[in-house]
């Protein structure tokens, strides 16, 4: 049987991504296989929307709950990842790692290929909350103190983030093709480094490089030119080239791509990369360690080609985070097509009369005007739409409440404005699985491996602390200090001499989501126009701007590094994930409608604009 050999040690390895969530393009996978030289392909599946969608599949089938599209792509790439020597690390395992690890077993047994398979697993929980509360875990609320008690009964899946080390331990046992639960996004990628270059569990500045590089490729063709603010710079956008990493023994980086591929790979699709989902740039928490965004460089060094250096880390967490998801109610969603001419107020009209024929209790009600400004804070309606799609999203305890919506919403189609018709049928309920992220001890469970080698025969390691583990002593700790990041000095004497310009033409940016609250990170196009930023672009100005949308505080952090401001909106994804009834919950939309804001621009920092910044 065909079998993976081994390899002499590199003082460079390429690490390669090929999917950044599940749903993502099926044919990366070969393509970053065959595309070049790679030593590791890595692929993201997982996100707590996805264990969701995960939970309730198993409890239809118990031989699932994992990400069945992870077969359908090894069918065809395990010849050439076998003939080109790629090792795959992926978390398409979900909560059901294992019958992944064993369908794959069985597949390369069928296709003539010895593999061997290490499952990473015991990240799963949910059977031991009881034992672990009386054992002194609180689980409160990591994002709003709230006390776990009021949910646990209602707990339907409890997944902790491991780090990297598991993946570690197999990849040293020999391990060609490795499928993990919830492992994070970032681990899959550090885990090769480790293995390969040896670096110590507290190297902290190494470990924080390779945090980086994970963060930089997790999210697949987001780093080569997707969602770019500048996308018509894209060269192309069809057969986009994934990410690839070509990480040094020092913890330096290049970001790349296969050549002759669509997408583009530049300082700008990096740098709005880093700042996707960062929140507090100097203290970018991982299993791992704590990465600093806010010391590194990033510098294009030739086509396709962005050097990252001066990434600095610090002591892991002691504590891991937990994932949980417990069931929380009913949902449902349906659309009215209204055309117009008044578009707008028929969409009004028809709310009224929705709500005034709605009996029960609701915990959320909202209307959208897809088409006529959904994304975006009410005091920017835009023009008016010829037509658009009305929205309307419940959700609440009581399913016959629930359903009652789904009936009284097509029978607004005759009783109302005319030009209206309903989209898709009669709205259903469907069962909220709500998120409840926490912190547990890192001494009160630990990871499993199970390897499975192609002749049928099983092993299995529990990943304990390795000895001699300096991590989280003192001195470990002293080892690195807080470093402060370069600061260039702030110019406040702009001249009087301005010009109303939209933000876009300062800035790019991009948006993600941390729950209930927004990331965006604003990069400007010069220096010139991030010191003017930093003095202008408050925190206050931004929630002004989303007013409406961001309920709670607006925090800002700097990034001079990068010539960035990061701003989190707190309450602004309405409850975030599978909670949310917006249009946008995951706040994808909200960097570009920051950057439509009218900006009083100094006429001197308009001149000194960098197009290809």
């Amino acid at each position: 049987m065909a079998h993976i050999p081994k390899r002499p040690a590199r003082r460079t390895i390429r690490i390669g991504n090929a999917g950044g969530y599940w749903g993502d393009d099926l044919d990366a996978l070969r393509r970053q296989i065959t595309g070049g030289r790679l030593d590791y392909v890595t692929i993201d599946y997982l996100a707590e929307i996805t264990m969701s969608i995960l939970q309730k599949q198993r409890a239809r089938d118990a031989g699932l709950g994992y990400a069945v599209d992870f077969l359908d792509q090894m069918r065809g790439c395990l010849a050439p990842m076998v003939e080109r020597g790629v090792r795959v690390i992926t978390n398409a395992g979900g909560i059901n790692p294992i019958g992944l690890g064993r369908r794959l077993r069985d597949l390369a047994r069928a296709e003539g290929y010895d593999l061997k398979i290490g499952v990473v697993y015991g990240d799963d929980i949910s059977g031991a909350l009881h034992e672990l509360t009386a054992a002194g875990e609180s689980f409160a609320n990591l994002e709003t103190g709230a006390d776990f008690a009021g949910v646990r009964d209602r707990v339907t899946a409890a997944n902790i983030y491991f780090g990297a080390e598991p993946v570690v331990r197999a990849l040293d046992r020999g391990c060609d093709l490795i499928v993990t639960g919830r492992v994070t996004d970032t681990g899959i990628t550090l885990a090769p480094m480790i293995h390969e270059f040896g670096w110590p569990r507290d190297d902290w500045d190494r470990l924080a490089a390779g945090v980086v590089a994970g963060h930089i490729i997790e999210c697949g063709s987001q780093a080569t030119g997707g969602n770019l603010t500048d996308w018509r710079e894209v060269p192309s956008f069809r057969d986009i080239g994934f990410p690839i990493v070509a990480m040094e023994r020092s913890g330096a980086f290049t970001v790349t791509k296969h050549p002759r591929t669509g997408g583009l790979v530049g300082e700008k699709t990096v740098k709005e990369q880093l700042v996707y989902e960062m929140g507090d740039p100097a203290r970018y928490l991982s299993p791992d360690c704590t990465a600093r965004f806010d010391t590194l460089s990033v510098v294009e060094n030739g086509r396709d080609r962005v050097r990252v250096e001066g990434v600095r880390g610090g002591p892991r967490p002691e504590t891991l985070k937990i994932s949980m998801a417990y069931q929380d109610g009913w949902k449902a969603s349906g659309e009215l097509l209204v055309g117009g001419p008044d578009v707008r107020a028929k969409c009004e009209a028809l709310s009224g009369i929705l709500r005034s024929r709605l009996e029960g209790e609701f915990d959320a009600f909202h209307a959208a005007v897809i088409g006529g400004g959904a994304t975006r804070p009410p005091a920017a309606p835009g023009a008016e739409p010829a037509e658009a799609l009305l929205r309307f999203s419940v959700r609440g305890q009581d399913r016959a409440a629930i359903e009652a919506f789904g009936k009284a919403l097509p029978a607004l189609i005759l009783a109302g404005p005319p030009a209206v018709a309903v989209q898709g049928g009669r709205p259903r309920p469907s069962p909220v699985v709500a998120y409840w992220p926490t912190l547990i001890r890192r001494d009160r469970v630990w990871p499993k491996i199970l390897v499975l080698d192609i002749d049928g025969s099983e092993s299995f390691e529990e990943c304990r602390e390795r000895p001699a583990a300096a991590d989280e002593s003192p001195a470990a700790a002293a080892a690195t200090p807080d470093i402060a990041p370069p600061r260039r000095p702030r110019r406040r004497d702009w001249s009087r001499r301005t010009r109303k310009v939209p933000l876009r033409e300062l800035a790019y940016a991009r948006s993600g989501d941390k729950g209930d609250t927004a990331n965006i990170g604003v990069l400007a196009r010069s220096p010139e126009i991030h010191d003017w930023l930093r003095h202008w672009l408050t925190p206050a100005r931004v929630k002004r701007y989303f007013q409406g949308i961001a309920h709670g505080r607006v925090v800002r952090h700097e990034l001079d590094n990068l010539l960035g401001l990061n701003f989190l909106l707190e309450q602004s994804l309405g409850g975030g994930g599978t909670v949310s009834l917006l249009t946008d919950p995951q706040g994808k939309t909200l960097a570009q409608t920051l950057l439509e804001m009218t900006v009083p621009a100094p006429v001197e920092i308009l001149k000194n604009r960098r197009s290809n910044r």
